[in-house]
């Protein structure tokens, strides 16, 4: 088996409620981190290492179309990445799942594939060895082997029991940590033989489908597979981030702002000693980011830790910048303070606003002056196209897309959903 040969599989139906209020009305591999859609940075991990044909199981409205709309049949992302030859990218057909593992086996049949498939989730950062990853595969004699990532707390994972020679003996689907048979968690990652379509197609299998209504990889698929007594192997990763939480979000990207996992963030360091980019290429983006070089040699505008600006963002004087990512096209005003935060494309920030640990959703405005500044910290997450009055705090708080909050409101661990919820949840 070759890289080559390998198809990709990449399930996208979930409703990513942890991620709420930016997957509100955004599918979760659409999501921007670090100044692209999240799903790429998989795609590139596969896709330059040779693996050329993938399959998105879309299942719902917004998954389709913003992943449809955004990819087509992968031109643009083969010509994105200088890609050659370039990666084929087909959308599940419009057929009700109940599952990820049902959107394989839709597909799966579908395409008539009749190649080894390797599963991928678009919401994970990840560094795989293909090669490494199809041997053990092989030497183990398996049909099916599941990437494993030890972690600290096994809460909200898929946990493997293995024997001695990484043979998977029995696999749980979010145990209660005191029952965990260990501390391997699922990573999603799954390497399937060309038999296992037969599998998923079995009786036994339809059987479980039809009594559960549902047919999920981790809950229903790999454990029948496990109690079957089919070669199910593990295999260890030393990278892997779920990024579908805000604080799994935050974190992933401080470590690849830092270099924990050697992911090409841009072409040039703004410092050579630094850990600190701004994009640009056009003729215009470059005199932006020439701008920020001397305001920053200058004294008159401090980036410190780890940073990434994006293409014609424009910061003003006396701000300052730490361990944060501020995507392409935002405006921030006069002394502002952004730490450990995303800012996401076309924000808007006003004059004296401090934002800390914490994720702004695209083109936000948020308000803010000398005389009422405007604070969100606290692990906030404001989803897109809200707009903030001065002077407001929110601390802990989210809030869904496209609302507008008054000036001067105070909110402190709330999930603002409505209009309604506005002055009832003020503090």
């Amino acid at each position: 088996m070759k890289v080559e040969d390998l198809r990709c599989f990449i399930p996208i139906g979930g409703r990513a409620l942890r991620l709420r209020p930016l997957t509100h009305d955004v599918a979760k591999p659409c999501i921007r981190f670090l100044n692209r859609p999240l799903i790429e940075f998989a795609l590139c991990e596969l896709a330059e290492q040779g693996v050329k044909n993938f399959i998105f199981g879309e299942c719902g409205y917004t998954n389709y179309t913003n992943l449809f709309d955004q990819y087509g049949e992968g031109v643009g992302f083969s010509a994105k990445y200088k890609i050659e030859p370039r990666v084929h990218i087909k959308h599940q057909p419009n057929l009700d799942d109940c599952g990820s593992a049902d959107s394989y086996r839709l597909n799966i049949e579908y395409y008539d594939v009749q190649d080894p498939v390797i599963v991928v989730q678009g919401d994970n950062i990840f560094r795989i060895d293909l090669q490494d990853f199809i041997k053990n595969h092989e030497e183990r004699g398996a049909m099916a082997t599941i990437a494993l990532f030890k972690v600290k707390n096994v809460e909200g994972f898929g946990v493997a029991e293995l024997d001695s020679n990484m043979r998977i003996k029995r696999f749980v689907e979010k145990p209660p940590p005191d029952k965990a048979p260990s501390n391997y968690a699922n990573a999603g990652i799954y390497l399937f033989s060309p038999e296992i379509r037969n599998e998923v197609n079995s009786e036994a299998v339809m059987k479980i489908m039809k009594e559960r209504n549902r047919l999920d990889f981790g809950y229903d698929f790999i454990p029948y597979l496990v109690d079957k007594g089919i070669p199910v192997y593990g295999y260890e990763l030393k990278v892997w981030y779920d990024v579908g939480s805000p604080e799994n979000y935050l974190k992933a990207m401080k470590d690849i702002l830092y270099g924990v996992i050697n992911i090409r963030i841009a072409e040039e360091r703004l410092f050579p000693d630094k850990n600190i980019w701004v994009q640009g290429y056009s003729k215009e983006a470059l005199k932006v980011r020439n701008d920020i070089l001397r305001r920053c040699i200058e004294g008159k505008l401090s980036i410190e830790g780890a940073a990434l600006i994006g293409r014609h963002t424009r910061i003003g004087d006396h701000s300052r910048i730490i361990d944060s990512n501020i995507d392409n096209y935002c405006i921030i005003g006069e002394y502002v303070n952004i730490e450990s935060s995303a800012i996401m494309d076309a924000v808007k920030i006003g004059d004296y606003a401090k934002i800390s640990n914490s994720i702004i959703g695209r083109k936000v405005v948020i308000n803010s002056t000398r005389q009422n500044p405007t604070h969100i910290e606290g692990l906030s997450v404001i989803g897109n196209a809200v707009r903030i009055g001065e002077g407001c705090k929110l601390i802990n708080t989210k809030v869904n897309p496209y609302l507008i909050i008054p000036s001067h409101m105070t909110y402190i661990n709330k999930f603002i959903q409505s209009y309604e919820d506005i002055v009832r949840l003020a503090e």
